[in-house]
């Protein structure tokens, strides 16, 4: 501890020999010099006004030393940015207030006349002013250090979307049909119902693989997919081929999935909103992994915990996994499932809230609409489709045979002049 002393003083000896050496004729301003004391030489006159003379003395001091502490600052400042010029004048306004320190100590050792030095208000002004001074250089600097960091983040920024770009260039790849690369650059000014058609087909997909998976759970507790799939669809029960339970299960979960869809708010309640606000939503939410935007605190988090309360019943869950504990996860609202089963229904569930999104982003005059064909309604093949191609082909040669809609597996949409037809599942009626 003595030893650093030592060390400092002998320093700082050093540093004010240099300092007193230096020519008197600074060409640094006056307006922030110390008003110099002419110290008497006579140490009797100190007995009066002693406690007043010491007190005008400390103030020059403190006004001193905030001054060689501005100059200090200005000097660190120069650095960054680099600026030769203003390293120089700072560099010699410290010389110069250190060199005013050192002739205040030699007028006080002296003994110089304190009653005409500077009174000791006029050194605390001038000391506010040097630290005020300093405040405003370090602000200046802390601005500079902000600037730098949001240049910095924006730079990042940048090279994340470059490299999300890139990932899902890859992504399209390996997993053809699954992403939504295709809309990457796409604008409010540029969308027409070929971006809406894509993004549904995306959206079905998305669809089928979750009943894929709900399909997989229902094999694996043990279930009667032929009796479960005539629950949900009586006609089913007339048929012989089991290939086709997968439609009462798509059609299941495309009903609870889109009901409501002709609403803006879902049946959610909410403020009315443009199509800028919706097609907004549409460009930040694409990027968006499911379980990141089931976290998030807004309406597509009350639509995933609604849809997933509605379409997987709790005896369903229990069946499947011994228990309902995703279902109080989900109910919760704290964070998501990790399982390849609620990760399936995020995943349908993003899309379909993407496709609600894209839907309100048209334009008044090209106002979308969803449909769906009534049982028993005639099959129309400019609003539906069939999903089951074969049987259509087997009973092509039967004259007396007419196809009637059993039930819609999947909604069709109509976006300006463009149909886009629903999916039915056909029975044929026979008419002897």
């Amino acid at each position: 501890m003595d030893s650093t002393s030592k060390t400092s003083f002998g320093t700082l000896s050093k540093a004010f020999t240099k300092i007193l050496c230096l020519r008197s004729n600074s060409t640094i301003s006056g307006d922030v010099a110390l008003h110099k004391p002419n110290f008497s030489e006579n140490p009797d006159e100190l007995t009066g006004d002693h406690q007043n003379d010491i007190e005008v003395l400390l103030a020059n001091l403190f006004a001193g030393v905030s001054a060689v502490k501005a100059a200090y600052a200005e000097l660190q400042l120069a650095h960054a940015p680099y600026d030769l010029h203003v390293i120089h004048f700072a560099d010699r306004a410290v010389v110069t207030q250190l060199k005013r320190l050192s002739e205040l100590k030699q007028g006080f050792l002296n003994r110089a006349q304190l009653k005409q030095s500077s009174s000791r208000a006029q050194a605390q002004v001038q000391e506010q002013r040097n630290l005020l001074k300093t405040y405003k250089m370090i602000t200046a600097k802390l601005e500079y250090e902000l600037r730098s960091k949001e240049s910095e983040i924006s730079s990042l920024q940048s090279e994340l979307r470059v490299s999300e770009k890139q990932c899902r260039a890859l992504e399209v790849r390996l997993r053809p049909g699954r992403t939504l690369a295709a809309l990457d650059d796409l604008h409010l000014s540029g969308l027409n119902p070929a971006h809406f058609l894509t993004l549904l087909r995306s959206t079905v997909k998305s669809i089928r693989s979750f009943v894929k998976i709900m399909v997989r759970e229902m094999k694996s507790a043990g279930w009667d997919l032929s009796a479960a799939a005539g629950v949900i669809q009586p006609y089913l029960r007339r048929q012989r081929n089991s290939n086709h339970n997968i439609f009462a299960f798509q059609s299941y979960v495309s009903q609870i999935m889109f009901s409501n869809f002709q609403r803006q708010d879902f049946g959610l309640g909410g403020p009315v909103r443009d199509r800028h606000s919706f097609f907004a939503e549409f460009t930040e939410l694409k990027f968006f992994k499911q379980k990141k935007c089931f976290e998030r605190k807004s309406q597509f988090g009350k639509f995933c915990r609604g849809k997933y309360l509605g379409l997987v019943h709790p005896k369903m869950e229990a069946s499947f996994f011994g228990n309902i504990a995703q279902r109080k996860l989900v109910s919760s609202g704290r964070e998501s499932p990790e399982t390849d089963f609620f990760e399936g229904f995020a995943e349908m569930a993003r899309r379909v809230w993407l496709l609600h999104c894209l839907f309100f982003s048209f334009k008044e005059e090209d106002k979308g609409v969803i449909f769906q064909a009534r049982r028993g309604s005639r099959f129309s093949d400019l609003y539906m489709e069939s999903v089951a191609e074969e049987e259509e082909e087997a009973y092509q040669g039967g004259l007396d045979c007419r196809p009637e809609v059993g039930f819609t597996v999947l909604p069709g949409f109509r976006v300006g002049r463009t149909v886009i037809q629903c999916r039915v599942y056909l029975v044929y009626i026979d008419r002897r």
